[in-house]
């Protein structure tokens, strides 16, 4: 692994049942780049974010982060090194407001210690304001300032998707992986959503994105992997990848790529 690798994952495999999920997976993504991982559906794609993570231990293989091995670290320890991850599905807390959902992402950066916090010292005083000022620039990015003190559950599903992305980078990740973060948005969004995505890379965090809208993942990324039943079917830039046949083959049969 070089120095510039934010992840390595090396022959990763993994089965359930005696059916091969996840069948010697290979690929490097370089720090501070923007990597999307595409593939028809059941291709592995979330599969392969549950073992970087940890929600499933691989059978075989290798996962490096920064260098360091997360083969048997749990879950919030792989998020206390700053990889964090989000969902298929929108995980809005019930019972807080949007704004209240956003800082919780915030809870393993606060500094100030429960003492601090119930006599509300000036430290602890500072720290929210600074974290709430984060927080409504990021809900502002996404187009959701104007829902800040609403209940998070009342957004509609991309809505809440959006602030699901704006609670993991709240976070302050090395590497963030977004699982489909564009699904069930509208065209308005999706472009927030790509706005959001190119400043977080120009702010020099490491982005994995799972994603099926082709346009979006063309439009932003670095690099493109394809997954095709559990195994690497091609990797390059997205220029490289729309001509590739064995990508074509693997989505339509024929033809290009659409974008």
């Amino acid at each position: 692994m070089t120095a510039a690798a934010a992840l390595q994952v090396t022959g990763l495999a993994r089965a359930f049942g005696g059916l091969k999920a996840i069948d010697n997976v290979t690929f490097t993504v370089p720090d501070g780049s923007l990597t999307a991982v595409i593939g028809p559906n059941g291709a592995g794609k979330t599969t392969v974010f549950n073992l970087v993570t940890n929600l499933f231990r691989p059978d075989a293989g290798e996962i490096l982060f920064y260098g360091t091995s997360l083969i048997g670290r749990s879950p919030e320890e792989i998020a206390s090194l700053g990889l964090i991850r989000t969902f298929q599905t929108a995980r809005v807390f019930p019972g807080m407001t949007v704004l209240e959902n956003a800082l919780a992402g915030a809870h393993l950066k606060v500094h100030s210690g429960l003492f601090q916090q119930m006599l509300w010292l000036p430290s602890a005083r500072r720290e929210e304001r600074l974290l709430t000022a984060e927080a409504d620039q990021l809900l502002d990015l996404v187009g959701l300032s104007g829902f800040r003190n609403a209940a998070g559950t009342d957004l509609p599903m991309g809505g809440q998707k959006l602030l699901e992305v704006v609670r993991a980078l709240m976070a302050h990740p090395r590497l963030l992986l977004l699982d489909e973060p564009a699904a069930g948005l509208n065209d308005t969004e999706t472009e927030d959503l790509a706005e959001l995505l190119s400043a977080v890379r120009a702010a020099g965090i490491t982005v994995i994105v799972v994603e099926h809208n082709m346009s979006l993942v063309m439009s932003i990324s670095d690099q493109v992997v394809v997954l095709d039943a559990g195994a690497i079917a091609a990797s390059g830039s997205p220029a490289e990848i729309q001509k590739d046949a064995r990508v074509i083959a693997a989505y339509v049969g024929h033809g290009t790529v659409a974008v």
